[in-house]
């Protein structure tokens, strides 16, 4: 028969193996628990199809929508659950617009299976039908929730918001314009009403993590990064702090190459992340986050990927 002291010892060593095995499986399930998502971004492409020319311009052999799509490819298949995006400014810069009025561009993003996209000024630059005619090789939608196009070519082509699923996370895109008076011929987007960006995203915003319950809030900006000659104009620095809602802003159109992506507490005390990726499609924008139940979502990695290479003739 056991002494009570043995008893009491073993009793104890039983009881700790027990909690320490459940801690083992608590720890466990938490790292199964974390889903990954990657965030592949391009904005201001304009037309960049083809790499740089071997010119011995500082650019020569970047860029180009094969070397680009061979990348996310390759992230791809590392990745299980990844989302494209673009931040505009498709068209324009390049002789293949000129001639093919956009059509090769949405071929390839089409190609490279992009989840969504915003307008940016120059997808104006062959009026409103040409990008309609544009869009019938897409299927991915246009996301835009501060222009409104009643009484255009382009009423009831755009989203004012998408929802996709990644896994068990649902994201929701939204995306805002920039003022197009005094920067785009008024003949080019006709009717089109700019609305104000802030009121209009944060009621979309509202509306995908309150009602729609999605995990994680991006808004395709082209209001451009910031302007060192007016503080005061509307950019992503101010949006993201006069924001509610927002996660991520994607932007685009003042061509700005980060090296890292910027964080903005929001009016709420929240953080809201902006990365832009330059022009051109020489960088392809990467950011890796991680969620799960207990710790929401965090930013893991940001890369910068080079897309193609330097090499000389």
């Amino acid at each position: 028969m056991q002494s009570r002291r043995k008893f009491i010892t073993q009793s104890a060593l039983t009881a700790g193996a027990l909690m320490a095995g459940r801690s083992v499986l608590a720890n466990t399930a938490a790292i199964a628990d974390v889903q990954k998502l990657t965030i592949l971004h391009t904005n201001d492409v304009h037309s960049r199809l083809e790499p740089f020319p071997m010119d011995g311009g500082r650019n020569q052999g970047l860029g180009g929508v094969a070397a680009r799509a061979e990348l996310i490819q390759k992230i791809r298949a590392e990745q299980k659950h990844t989302l494209l995006v673009d931040a505009g400014d498709i068209f324009q810069g390049t002789p293949y617009f000129n001639i093919y009025k956009g059509e090769p561009e949405m071929k390839a993003m089409a190609a490279m299976q992009y989840d969504a996209a915003t307008m940016g000024n120059h997808d104006f630059d062959a009026g409103l039908d040409n990008f309609v005619t544009q869009l019938q090789h897409v299927r991915f939608p246009i996301v835009l929730c501060n222009y409104d196009f009643t009484g255009t070519a382009m009423e009831g082509k755009s989203k004012p918001y998408t929802i996709v699923k990644k896994g068990r996370l649902k994201i929701g895109i939204t995306g805002v314009g920039i003022e197009l008076k005094g920067l785009v011929p008024a003949n080019l987007y006709g009717n089109t009403q700019y609305l104000d960006p802030v009121q209009h995203v944060n009621t979309i915003a509202h509306k995908l993590k309150k009602e729609e319950g999605c995990d994680m809030v991006v808004c395709l900006s082209h209001l451009g990064y910031k302007y060192k000659e007016d503080k005061n104009r509307m950019c992503d620095l101010i949006l993201a702090k006069e924001s509610a809602n927002i996660d991520l802003i994607i932007g685009g159109h003042t061509h700005t190459f980060m090296d890292a992506p910027d964080v903005i507490k929001n009016r709420l005390g929240s953080d809201v992340i902006i990365n832009q990726v330059g022009w051109a499609g020489i960088v392809l924008g990467r950011l890796d986050f991680e969620f799960s139940r207990l710790k929401n979502k965090s930013l893991a990695e940001a890369h910068t990927v080079v897309v193609g290479k330097k090499t000389s003739e």
